[in-house]
């Protein structure tokens, strides 16, 4: 070895020394070696949200009516959960409003965020989806459908048990966040203390909540269906004008334990259409608080598919023949139990 390359050999572990003590590399092996951090979701039901703080603070209260159902559930162990929302539409004098009430029925087994669920909606125009996971397994279907197994589920079991609870939430952001709470007191609720609240609309203004800065919409080139000028009108000039109830919040965990809200939208007359009024009816309770649902899967069930069935599979399924081009095999077309092999496209 030549003494050039000695003294770089000694240079290069200087340096490599001199590092080690640098405070900035040091704290970058701090967090490269720490312990991983647990979920988002178990940080948030550790802090403390004091039920008796939530009409003198707009920021407690968002975050009470705003928890989502893997917080809930991390707070408050297995529960039963069941929402009825009905929503009227009446337009120019002389139209028949147009109603829809819908259930949502939610069951939370034990093991926090992470643990078994079971969700179901249903609607009044016979419209519905039902999902579950067990044992860290996802089955979903719509209301008259076979279950099929999701392996991919990429978040659709998460996404679908905050939506189905999420409906104090959704009324909130409906409403503008001006869902003004005034104490009256505790009461008893499945054998729990709660603070009961009365529900009034509140002032515009300040409610808890920082509307996040969103760019403008992309108009097409054709111009904007009337379905959606009609939604974004009622989205940009809704005015909130009626708004009563109760809420029940549970004085150890903060959590929502029943709801009753009844409140009125109005949306002036525009470009898309004429005036019209909201009228929104919820009714919500958690029940069964600790008693573990013991949950099962589905006896029944399709595999998970690396594809969805599509038109072509339909056709095969009921024999209907395809329009083949001319100099197509004209033999008999493959069952629906065919699969292309892995030298064929998918």
């Amino acid at each position: 070895m030549t003494r050039f390359s000695k003294f770089a050999i000694a240079a290069a572990l200087a340096l490599a020394a001199v590092a080690c003590q640098d405070p900035v590399d040091k704290a970058a092996k701090a967090r490269i070696f720490s312990p991983e951090d647990p979920p988002k979701v178990v940080a948030s039901a550790a802090e403390k949200l004091p039920p008796e703080d939530v009409a003198d603070n707009p920021r407690v209260a968002r975050r009470i009516l705003s928890m989502d159902a893997a917080e809930v559930t991390e707070r408050l162990g297995p529960h039963a959960y069941k929402a009825t929302v009905s929503s009227e539409w009446a337009g120019a004098p002389g139209t028949a409003p147009v109603k829809l009430s819908e259930t949502r029925t939610f069951r939370a087994g034990p093991g926090g965020v992470s643990g078994d669920f079971h969700g179901v909606l249903e609607n009044s125009r016979d419209q519905g989806l039902e999902v579950m996971r067990v044992g860290g397994k996802v089955y979903a279907r719509n209301r008259y459908g076979t279950f099929r197994q999701r392996l991919r589920d990429r978040g659709m079991a998460e996404r679908t048990r905050s939506e189905l609870t999420g409906a104090i939430r959704d009324m909130d952001a409906l409403f503008r966040g001006r869902i003004h709470l005034s104490p009256q007191g505790t009461v008893t609720h499945e054998g729990r203390t709660a603070w009961r609240y009365t529900v009034d609309l509140g002032p515009e203004g300040n409610t808890g909540t920082t509307p996040a800065s969103l760019p403008g919409l992309i108009e097409p080139k054709g111009g904007r269906d009337e379905t959606t000028k009609r939604r974004l009108a009622f989205f940009e000039h809704r005015t909130p004008k009626s708004l009563s109830g109760e809420v029940l919040v549970d004085a150890s965990t903060s959590v929502v334990l029943k709801v009753r809200l009844d409140g009125r939208i109005t949306v002036p007359a525009s470009d898309a259409g004429g005036a019209a009024e909201l009228r929104m009816v919820l009714d919500s309770a958690l029940s069964e608080i600790g008693q573990d649902p013991r949950l099962q899967p589905p006896e029944s069930f399709l595999p998970d598919a690396d594809k969805p069935q599509g038109i072509a599979d339909a056709l095969d399924r009921f024999g209907i023949p395809r329009n083949k081009p001319e100099g197509a095999d004209t033999g008999a077309a493959p069952g629906p139990s065919d699969e292309p092999g892995d030298d064929e496209g998918n």
